[in-house]
């Protein structure tokens, strides 16, 4: 049996319907600012439906989807899959440089 929907297509963080509960992601105390473009989701709905609250949801590639970045000059570590000696898939954090200013968005989300 069908139900009732309402489904709205979210064309990124900016839209109105974005962040419809999506929970704002924790600090863990390693990442020093909210994310200019998630501003601290970490990702956003790109399709929700307002009756059932169903919902597609993308990463966001600036913060990996950790919703805070780092502003100093420590190294990023993020999640990444290495192959062992042996030939099995491991999980191991892997670390990069903070972002240069100039790799840094031009526009920031604006403020709920």
């Amino acid at each position: 049996m069908a139900h009732a929907s309402n489904v709205v297509q979210c064309e990124g963080p900016d839209s109105p319907h974005a962040f419809d509960i999506v929970p704002l992601q924790p600090r863990n105390g390693t990442l020093d600012a909210k994310c200019p473009i998630c501003r601290g989701h970490g990702q956003w709905n790109t399709e929700i439906d307002l009756v059932s609250f169903r919902c597609k949801r993308a990463v966001c590639d600036y913060c990996l989807g950790a919703g805070w970045i780092e502003t100093g000059d420590d190294p990023v570590g993020h999640p990444d899959i290495v192959m062992t000696p042996d030939g099995y898939p491991k999980w191991v954090v892997a670390y990069d440089p903070r972002r240069d200013p100039e790799q840094l968005p031009t526009e920031t989300a604006p403020a709920l």
